[in-house]
């Protein structure tokens, strides 16, 4: 089975993430999971384990760096 996080970092300036949404991307990009940028929000899509232990890290490095809100949605691949 495979899963999808779609994740977005607040505040979001487009055009200038902060160093909040960059600690997010660069947790998801470090994750080894495929990671789609996108201008409302980010995906990282694999296997139920990495996308749940890259979640973790995401919200965890953006906290940690600012973020004030990180909305998460996880969902199977294939629903």
């Amino acid at each position: 089975m495979a899963l999808v996080a779609e994740f977005t970092v607040e505040p979001f300036v487009e055009g200038a993430p902060g160093p909040h949404v960059q600690a997010a991307l660069a947790a998801a990009e470090a994750s080894g999971l495929v990671v789609e940028f996108g201008p409302f929000g980010t995906a990282v899509s694999g296997d139920d384990a990495g996308v749940l232990a890259a979640a973790n890290d995401i919200v965890v490095q953006a906290m940690e760096a600012g973020a004030t809100r990180v909305s998460l949605q996880i969902q199977r691949a294939d629903a």
